[in-house]
């Protein structure tokens, strides 16, 4: 047992060990099916029940996971493509914003008769419920990025890119709600509803203006920075993306929806040493996510759980069949021919609750309102639910409704990154038959002047191309051009249905 008199070597010692333990068992995790961030929470659960670190500070809880959720959502913006969220960008902006709401509502109604009719020494308010079903009305970032990527599953109907840029963009959305419903439970009748609907409009308003211009401001001083080391200008970005959350709040705007907006505009722009930056903030995120589940696994109090698992239950049960699919369909209604019934079933079922609702939950116990520590634990052992049983399901689930296309593959070439005065465009092609159709041989394919194939990579093997290389079908081919749009138009006329085209990939 360590005492609460930690000192910092044995801070070091032990959370290193923990996280050390918690890789090793994601590695077996994966294999079984199991979500890596459920074996992080089961680490930190079981330190914690065994006193083998005694922490209990909400506060610093809080504080941690605020940290790690800014790196979390700017990465997550970073790493999102705005090609391929642009023709789900108003569906998805749709869930985050009227989805986050609607399922705050049905749930929160549900809430309130559910504890009207189970008897726990306790009974909640409507705008108590409301605050309850707020704190876990958006999906997880860090739950739904993790494990769609690692599974590499592509889905049809642009569901995957709709599912990412709604879990990244909605955590603002259930935020404001949470700090909304908290002023108006502290302050009574001191506040209305229309007080909290303009708290909204402004945090909205501030945090969309603020994530875009600091997100072009950002842009511009990099690509002006003359750093003497290449390995500082992911340094600096981190504390761009901290400076952009703290000087939104301090504005009274939402600093997470602001950061998530500058990464999107970061990430999908012309920036020197860009492909540095990303992979710094891949691994920051994973970092990010550790810490932070490491953390509330070991604030949680395993012996309350017991009390509260018949609600905890019945509340995942609502929001898994009723909550979050109806909020799903009555969002997608305009969108049907978009998204058939089959994708809106599966976007009603990957919902994941993760780490940020149990540190926006963190939020009442802070302000001292009563029920707090309760609310904290039911919304823990939910999380839990969703991870064991959303999270293991999300390629069966697929598979089931026969969304998995098994026609895209994955790029190979992603490490590529040229110096920002290159004006250059990077692209990656996979050979498919009509490009083969008159011939095989590298120099009978009909490309621009000035674009050169550099690379070539088959069956897991690198060659560099020669005119008389022969080309197979599902070989992917780098090439590189001075006249982007006439590659393009030659794509278009060789009949080339996957590439990327990017300044880097």
């Amino acid at each position: 047992m360590i005492s609460d008199a930690i000192t910092t070597d044995q801070l070091l010692l032990y959370g290193s060990l923990l996280a050390v333990v918690g890789l090793f068992l994601s590695k077996t995790g994966f294999r079984l099916g199991l979500p890596t961030l459920l074996l992080f929470l089961a680490v930190g659960m079981a330190a914690g029940s065994t006193e083998f670190i005694n922490f209990n500070s909400p506060t610093l809880a809080q504080a941690i996971g605020t940290v790690a959720l800014v790196v979390i959502l700017f990465s997550g913006g970073m790493d999102t493509s705005y090609k391929a969220i642009r023709p789900v960008m108003l569906p998805g902006g749709l869930l985050a914003t009227l989805g986050v709401l609607l399922t705050a509502l049905l749930t929160g109604t549900f809430i309130y008769f559910l504890f009207q009719w189970i008897d726990l020494g306790f009974r909640l308010s409507f705008l108590e419920s409301l605050l309850f079903a707020s704190v876990m009305s958006s999906t997880d970032s860090a739950s739904v990025f993790s494990i769609l990527r690692s599974r590499k599953t592509n889905l049809k109907h642009n569901i995957k890119p709709l599912l990412e840029f709604e879990s990244g963009s909605n955590d603002p959305m259930a935020y404001m709600l949470t700090v909304i419903l908290i002023q108006m439970i502290l302050l009574g009748d001191d506040v209305t509803v229309w007080d909290g609907v303009l708290m909204f409009l402004k945090q909205f308003g501030i945090g969309l203006v603020l994530g875009c211009l600091l997100g072009k401001a950002a842009i511009w001083m990099v690509n002006r920075a003359h750093l003497y080391a290449t390995s500082l200008y992911p340094i600096l970005m981190l504390f761009i993306a901290f400076f952009v959350y703290s000087f939104t709040n301090t504005l009274h705007g939402n600093g997470y929806l602001a950061v998530y907006v500058a990464g999107l505009l970061i990430g999908n722009s012309r920036m020197q040493y860009s492909n540095t930056i990303a992979k710094f903030f891949d691994g920051m995120q994973w970092l990010s996510q550790l810490v932070m589940f490491l953390t509330l696994g070991l604030l949680v109090d395993v012996s309350m759980m017991v009390k509260f698992v018949l609600p905890a239950a019945l509340i995942f049960l609502f929001m898994l069949l009723m909550g979050r699919p109806l909020s799903v369909f009555l969002t997608l209604l305009p969108f049907a021919k978009q998204f058939p019934v089959k994708a809106q079933v599966y976007t009603g079922w990957v919902g994941l609750r993760g780490a940020v609702p149990i540190i926006f939950a963190i939020s009442p116990w802070v302000a001292g309102l009563p029920q707090a520590h309760a609310i904290f634990t039911i919304v823990f052992f939910i999380t839990l639910f969703s991870l064991l049983i959303q999270g293991t399901t999300v390629q069966a689930m697929a598979g089931k409704l026969d969304l998995i296309d098994f026609t895209v593959r994955e790029h190979v070439f992603t490490d590529v990154d040229l110096p920002q005065n290159i004006k250059s465009a990077i692209s990656e092609i996979i050979v498919n038959e009509s490009m083969l159709s008159h011939s095989d041989m590298m120099r009978d394919l009909a490309l621009p002047d000035h674009t050169l194939a550099i690379m070539v990579q088959r069956d897991g093997h690198f060659f560099i191309p020669k005119g008389h290389s022969q080309l197979k079908v599902g070989d992917h081919v780098l090439f590189i051009s001075d006249d982007e749009e006439a590659l393009v138009q030659a794509y278009e006329e060789l009949g080339v249905n996957h590439y990327s085209m990017d300044k880097n990939l």
